[in-house]
């Protein structure tokens, strides 16, 4: 008699999950399968279940309506179905469901409250100790972030040399005793690793989404990097047998979670042995076997995706020139027709490394260049200390002083009329949104001067509206009330950068 375990409800967009006993004899990865079937009034899925090691075979589902479902589970290795009942209940206050595109260049949440992205950069806080990965939660906690990019497999780079807590299949890796920051690059060919490719280690996985759930609770979307070039492990050089096997694991364990994204990769362009049939590949599969269509994109180096495929739902981009970055925002957007996210925009902080040395001043200036031109950054810090821990790879705690800022400009955002903003052409030098909405009708502008700083702005629509007028500080997070002006009006400025001018219409 197989153990058959499941719970009678389950919260609205919440993982109910199935377990039941199975073999262990053989591998049960690829020797056995299960999966279920989920019905309720409204809708019907079938998913793909999963070997949890120790003889526990799991189906996770992820309801999006409410009241009684019916289910049905059948595994290979037993000779019935598995049949069982369980109840929806309401989602809590700050459950609001699965991320979604919105009005072509925006976001919503499924129950259709707006999401304004603020991600930041943790490739591998994940693979650190757990003490570590605690204290990244607990500034997480107490940041604006809503979004955080992190890495599956483990990452071997410049300021990030350690091994894993964990590993993610069977086996030992190769020594890597003499490694050290003179010769990095050319650990990536060490030898002595032997890793069995089709046995997971369960433990690895258990742990990510351990910390899924835990940004879940947080309200953060968990932004999974599937595959990344950092790699002197060989997780990077699998077969088309091997990599496939592995995407469909990560899906039937992780798509039940209402909070995921799927990245392709971290510098797709940069994985020698994969092609882009091997890209286009992993997104129909994804587009297969993810049954709740979560948000899918594939991250560059130096040569952009085609993200007008149509597997993409997101652009998202690393900047490919030094100087200009999310001033390439608009330009997307228009050669896309997709939401645009600079996920790479460079680091704030003092590293050696040119993407790793931004002020402050100049992440919070790209990320304001991004929301006016109608898209959308991501944070990421890179300080050397003496913990030898850094944000973007680590986790741990945030030293800048831009997370503030970034705040700051989430109020800004959220306080934006409409869901998103888009660019408007009002002159020739400065950066111009308006709420990105059909009926736009003059009623709303946010202006962003940069790097500039003009002591005075002239201004004129017409005669006679009136526009309740708003200098923004955004460095130091000031707004100033500059009074309610129409016709020909001027504002003074004081001659600082990094400033802005808010105008609403007053009836």
């Amino acid at each position: 008699m197989h153990r058959f375990v499941y719970p009678q409800t389950v919260e609205k967009w919440c993982v109910f999950e199935v377990t039941l006993k199975g073999p262990s004899d053989g591998n049960p990865f690829t020797d056995y399968r299960i999966k279920g079937t989920f019905c309720g009034k409204n809708e019907t899925k079938a998913v793909e279940g999963f070997y949890d090691g120790d003889g526990i075979y799991k189906v996770r589902f992820m309801p999006s309506f409410e009241g009684k479902y019916i289910f049905t589970v059948e595994a290979s290795f037993a000779d019935k179905k598995y049949e069982g009942e369980f109840t929806v209940t309401p989602a809590s206050k700050n459950n609001h469901g699965p991320v979604r595109v919105a009005n072509t260049y925006h976001f919503a949440y499924e129950d259709g409250t707006p999401y304004y992205p603020v991600g930041t950069t943790c490739y591998v806080w994940t693979h650190q100790k757990l003490e570590l990965q605690e204290q990244t939660l607990d500034t997480l906690k107490n940041s604006v972030f809503n979004k955080i990019r992190f890495c599956i497999f483990p990452k071997h780079y410049l300021y990030n040399l350690n091994e894993p807590l964990t590993y993610p299949y069977e086996g030992t890796p190769c020594d890597s005793s003499t490694l050290n920051e003179d010769n990095f690059m050319y650990s990536l060919e060490l030898d002595g690793n032997n890793w069995d490719f089709k046995r997971f280690n369960p433990e690895h996985f258990q742990l990510i989404e351990r910390r899924i759930k835990d940004l879940m609770d947080l309200g953060i979307e968990a932004d999974l990097i599937l595959w990344h070039p950092y790699d002197r492990w060989g997780f990077s050089r699998m077969s088309k047998e091997e990599d496939d096997l592995y995407l469909n694991y990560v899906i039937a364990r992780f798509a039940a979670f209402r909070n995921v994204w799927w990245s392709l990769a971290n510098e797709y362009d940069l994985l020698r042995n994969k092609t882009l049939q091997d890209w286009e590949r992993f997104g129909s599969i994804l587009c297969e076997k993810d049954p709740y269509n979560h948000l899918r994109s594939i991250h560059n180096c130096m040569s952009i995706y085609d993200f007008s495929r149509p597997w993409v739902t997101h652009c998202s981009v690393q900047r490919v020139d030094v100087y200009r970055t999310t001033e390439y925002v608009d330009q997307l957007r228009m050669r896309f027709r997709k939401p645009v996210i600079f996920d790479e925009i460079g680091y704030e902080g003092d590293i050696d490394q040119g993407w790793g040395n931004l002020t402050g001043q100049e992440v919070v200036r790209r990320f304001w260049e991004a929301a006016c031109r109608g898209g959308y950054a991501t944070h990421g810090e890179t300080f050397v200390n003496p913990e030898k821990i850094l944000w973007w790879s680590h986790g741990g705690m945030l030293r800048g002083e831009s997370p503030e800022r970034l705040k700051f400009l989430y109020k800004i955002l959220c306080e934006t009329p409409g869901q998103g903003l888009r660019p408007y052409r009002l002159s020739w030098d400065d950066v111009v949104a308006v709420p990105d909405t059909p009926w736009n009708t003059g009623e709303y502008y946010l202006i962003y001067y940069g790097f500039n700083r003009p002591s005075f702005r002239r201004f004129y629509f017409d005669d006679h509206t009136k526009f309740k007028v708003e200098i923004i500080d955004t460095w130091d997070m000031t707004i100033t009330d500059a009074g309610i002006h129409s016709g020909k009006f001027t504002i003074q400025l004081p001659g600082k950068q990094y400033m802005a001018i808010r105008l609403k219409k007053v009836e």
